[in-house]
């Protein structure tokens, strides 16, 4: 009994068959959805020094009716910088002039500076999110029509990233948490932690806030890449 010899392919139906597969294939990969990228773009802002006041504190220190002048918008839709500046008087009676005032004006009156600003005017500051000014020291502020003294509201602001729900949803993170943020610059290339996120409605642009201090030892205008990583821990060791 003789064995039956199955019918050989020849090379060019060899070559029929892979073009066949391989057409399929680039055909379910065009048609697959690319992944989708962060909702927004990120920035990285400094935030310099500022004062944050109340409608009462504006007309002490700038005059009875007096109201904040817009001069510039700032990244997030609804702020600005006032054309409006106070002087900061410490314990020491050293003085920061002309400090800007942005609006609009807030519940309370609150002043943000960085590290070396408070080792000049000689206060110890904690590090606070915006807001959070209980058991804060206090200040003197001077304007061109009166002055005030603060009881509390002098912080350094904890650098943090603003976040819609979008934002939130994406990096899978919620108002709170912790995050770090990388920052590539030549010869001090570094991820900073404890990047606070600061949730807010649709409005909000993604948007990272540091200090003078904290942008200067990045050389962040210089920077050629930054980038937000999440955290393996949402705990801050900040001194609060």
């Amino acid at each position: 009994m003789s064995a039956t010899q199955s019918p050989s392919l020849s090379r060019a139906d060899v070559e029929r068959l892979v073009r066949n597969v391989l057409s399929r294939q680039l055909a379910g990969a065009a048609a697959a959805p690319a992944p989708a990228g962060p909702p927004n773009p990120l920035v990285v802002n400094i935030s310099a020094r500022h004062v944050h006041l109340t409608e009462e504190h504006v007309e002490i220190l700038f005059g009875k009716g007096r109201t904040l002048t817009p001069i510039k918008d700032l990244y997030q839709e609804g702020y600005y910088a006032a054309e409006e500046t106070v002087a900061i008087v410490g314990p020491r009676r050293r003085m920061l002039p002309n400090v800007r005032v942005l609006g609009p004006c807030r519940g309370d009156s609150q002043v943000e500076l960085a590290f070396t600003d408070s080792i000049s005017l000689g206060l110890d500051l904690p590090v606070r999110i915006s807001g959070d000014i209980q058991n804060t020291p206090g200040c003197l502020l001077v304007g061109p029509a009166g002055s005030l003294e603060l009881k509390q509201g002098v912080i350094r602001a904890m650098r943090h990233v603003h976040m819609s729900p979008a934002d939130m949803a994406w990096w899978g993170v919620q108002n709170g948490d912790a995050m770090s943020l990388r920052i590539e610059s030549h010869g001090c290339t570094t991820v900073l932690e404890d990047l606070m996120v600061r949730g807010g409605d649709d409005r909000i642009k993604l948007e990272v806030h540091l200090d003078t201090d904290e942008g200067n030892a990045v050389n962040l205008e210089n920077a050629t890449k930054v980038e937000l990583l999440k955290s393996s821990s949402s705990s801050c060791s900040c001194k609060h």
